[in-house]
């Protein structure tokens, strides 16, 4: 029902989120009706541009690049697109997330480290029946100032998950961007 995946920059976790999702959407076998997408909308505090014009769809979309890129670098713009407009692919902002139920789908919590517990609990709740949940992160990229690899939502929900029967959790260790990207990691 829930599945864990953490692991330093670069290994994948994304990637391999959007894969299976996408194979799991696929097959008929299966009562799933599309993929909802769920990021902190975490900045770099130093980094931040300021206010951003629009209207709720088009603030998310430079927290939601990632996903997209992700999404094209497996199926390609135009079958995201395509995805898209047959409202396959869902994005939500966790700022808007009570009294929702997510059903039939595979939702896909990604940054999960910088969220807190109480957050964490809020989205997980949302699983509605025939709802994947897929929480990612790494812990040592936390970039909310409060939180830390102790206090984050990531790692009190991995904890509290622990032998519950319906769980799994994968921790990646080998990256795949780059050897400067695995380097940068590992010693910076």
């Amino acid at each position: 029902d829930v599945t864990f995946c953490t692991g330093p920059a670069g290994t994948g976790k994304t990637y391999l989120s959007i894969a299976e999702a996408l194979r799991l959407l696929k097959d008929e076998t299966l009562n799933f009706k599309k993929i909802v997408l769920i990021k902190s909308v975490t900045t770099l505090k130093d980094e931040e541009i300021g206010f951003l014009k629009g209207n709720m769809k088009e603030k998310m979309e430079p927290f939601m690049y990632s996903f997209m890129h992700n999404f094209e670098k497996v199926i390609g713009k135009q079958n995201v697109e395509l995805l898209k407009a047959n409202n396959m692919i869902e994005e939500m902002p966790i700022a808007y997330m009570r009294g929702i139920n997510i059903d039939n789908s595979i939702t896909i919590i990604d940054e999960a480290q910088n969220l807190t517990p109480k957050q964490m609990k809020t989205l997980i709740t949302r699983a509605g029946p025939g709802t994947k949940v897929v929480c990612l992160g790494n812990i040592a990229q936390i970039d909310t100032p409060y939180l830390t690899e102790g206090s984050s939502g990531l790692t009190y929900v991995v904890d509290r998950f622990k032998g519950w029967d319906h769980n799994g959790h994968i921790t990646l260790v080998r990256g795949e961007r780059s050897r400067l990207a695995d380097y940068a990691a590992e010693t910076l």
